[in-house]
């Protein structure tokens, strides 16, 4: 049984960090891209972050680049999203999701975790 399982959520003030992970179990994803995504209450959910089966290739969402960097080790079969300056309107729930079945900006993924909710207040 394939699992994914954030951890690293919580509550912490504008302008500060966090790291969220994603541990993988069930199967190896060495060879397949893993994203993140989140979604804030009201709103649909929406891409964040993914990174290739290699680590070599990055995407962000325009509203998260050059604050948010995932990577991944698949010694250890996890990916990470380490989220710095953090600001209120990132408020939401992240997923962490793997293998895209199509376009790995969309939120269609076979994998999905049970989410990590981040808080920010101003």
């Amino acid at each position: 049984q394939v699992q994914l399982e954030e951890s690293g959520g919580g509550l912490v003030q504008a302008g500060d960090s966090l790291r969220l992970s994603c541990a993988a179990s069930g199967r190896t994803f060495g060879n397949v891209w893993m994203g993140w995504f989140r979604q804030a209450i009201g709103k649909e959910r929406e891409f964040v972050a993914a990174i290739s089966g290699s680590g070599s290739s990055t995407y962000y969402a325009d509203s998260v680049k050059g604050r948010f960097t995932i990577s991944r080790d698949n010694a250890k079969n996890t990916v990470s999203l380490q989220m710095n300056s953090l600001k209120p309107e990132d408020t939401a729930v992240y997923y962490c999701a793997a293998a895209p079945v199509s376009n790995v900006l969309t939120a269609n993924y076979y994998y999905w975790g049970q989410g990590t909710q981040v808080t920010v207040s101003s």
